[in-house]
Formats: C-alpha cells, sequence, structure tokens
C-alpha cells in the first residue's frame, strides 16, 4: 500500500517538473525587453500556439505591447470608458486589421427517431421533429479579434468582468472562432506606484488585477480555450522604466 502510494506520488510530481519545463521553454520565445514591462502566464499552451500556429497576430500583440507607455496623468484619469489606456491598443490594432467583435447564434436541435424493424443503434436520416433555439448565444463580444486569436483588455473595471471576458473566449473557442485568447490586466506591482499617487483606493483589491484573473484560470474558467494572461509591471509607466 504505501509503496504504491510513493510510486503514485512520484509519477505525479515527475508530471509537474516536466510541465514546469513545457512553461519555461515557451516563455523562451517572449523578448527579454517584453520581460521586463510585463509578467506572462501561459494557460493550455496559450503561448507555444501563439508563436507556432499565429506567428504574425502574435507579432501585432508584441508591437502594441512594446509601445504602451502609460503616463501619471492616464493613471489619474477616470476609469472605464473615459480611460485613455485602452484607446493607446486601440490605435496600435485597429491599424492592422483587429476589430471589436460581438456574436449572437441560434441553435437548431434535430431529432432523429430509430428506424423500425432494426436494431438499437440505427436510426433515420430524415429527422421526425426540429426545434430552433433563437439567441442560443447571444451578446458575446470580444475587445479585439484577428483570424482566430482574441484579445481582452482590463485595466480598472469590477474583477466581475474577468468572468464575462472568459464566458465570451470559451463561447468562441467551442464554437470554432477562437483558437486562443489573450487577456491583458494590471500586474500587483503596480500598486507600489497607486500608492505613491495616493490613489489605492480607486484601483482596489476587488477590480481587475492579475491576483482575480490567475485564480479564474486556475479553477478552469476559460473551460478548454487557451489562454495568455499578461500583466501590465511598473516599467510600462513613464519614469520607472
Amino acid at each position: 500500500m504505501y509503496n504504491q502510494w510513493f510510486v503514485l506520488s512520484g509519477k505525479d510530481l515527475s508530471l509537474k517538473i516536466i510541465q514546469k519545463e513545457k512553461v519555461k521553454n515557451e516563455m523562451k520565445s517572449i523578448p527579454e525587453a517584453l520581460k521586463k514591462k510585463f509578467e506572462f502566464h501561459s494557460y493550455g499552451h496559450a503561448l507555444e500556439i501563439l508563436t507556432e500556429a499565429y506567428p504574425n497576430e502574435w507579432q501585432d500583440l508584441q508591437t502594441c505591447l512594446n509601445q504602451l507607455v502609460i503616463t501619471k496623468e492616464d493613471i489619474l484619469k477616470a476609469g472605464g470608458n473615459e480611460s485613455p489606456i485602452p484607446k493607446k491598443f486601440d490605435t496600435v490594432l485597429y491599424p492592422l486589421g483587429w476589430r471589436e467583435i460581438r456574436i449572437t447564434g441560434d441553435l437548431l436541435v434535430k431529432m432523429y427517431p430509430r428506424q423500425t424493424k432494426q436494431r438499437r443503434g440505427r436510426f433515420s436520416d430524415q429527422p421526425f421533429d426540429e426545434k430552433l433555439i433563437e439567441g442560443f448565444i447571444d451578446g458575446h463580444n470580444i475587445d479585439f479579434l484577428k483570424n482566430q486569436v482574441a484579445f481582452d483588455l482590463e485595466w480598472n473595471s469590477k474583477d466581475q468582468t474577468f468572468d464575462r471576458d472568459l464566458l465570451a473566449m470559451r463561447t468562441y473557442f467551442d464554437c470554432g472562432l477562437v483558437d486562443v485568447g489573450v487577456i491583458v490586466t494590471r500586474s500587483e506591482e503596480l500598486n507600489d506606484i497607486f500608492d505613491e499617487f495616493n490613489i489605492k483606493q480607486k484601483y482596489g483589491a476587488s477590480t481587475t488585477w492579475m491576483g482575480k484573473l490567475e485564480y479564474r484560470l486556475k479553477s478552469r474558467r476559460n473551460g478548454g480555450c487557451p489562454i495568455l494572461a499578461v500583466g501590465i509591471k511598473k516599467a510600462c509607466v513613464e519614469g520607472y522604466e
């Protein structure tokens, strides 16, 4: 009994070590200059999918991230739609062909009867009834979509916004519209700057930041959709390079 337990534990440990090595190798594809400005967390081999299957889209995103410079004025301004930070991403990505997308979809359900005088498991080629469920998929929007790469930015929203984003991405993934998603949010280390500016309350613990995103990803709220989580670090802020 005890020997079996140790064998299983050793196997689990080996799998964890292999997984860590895979993630470590994935991260080697990110330029060091980007690692200084952002933290990266790859779920479901998201980074590998981006680099191998969508190199052009990944290059677009790297270009956008490289150009990101946040000023003190940006941080002090109102959040939500009034924040200038999301507009910085619009300026770079829209000319490159990225677009905000919303999908709706109806579900057509067909019911096939079992053929008479046939053994079980043999069904007719024609349905005997059909039901259309209108609006089965509705209202799922993503900030940016190009080919089959989805991209969302959450700078300072309520943290429940991550649930909406992950549901949208997993829905697109389940429909075959997306192969991988990228979500950019604040890194925890930005709190030092917020403290310095005396605006920590504005960017509270219940708003969108990496800690609130990661625990959702670890509990697989993204379903089967691979996600690359990107955290904005101090080096993106002017004067903290």
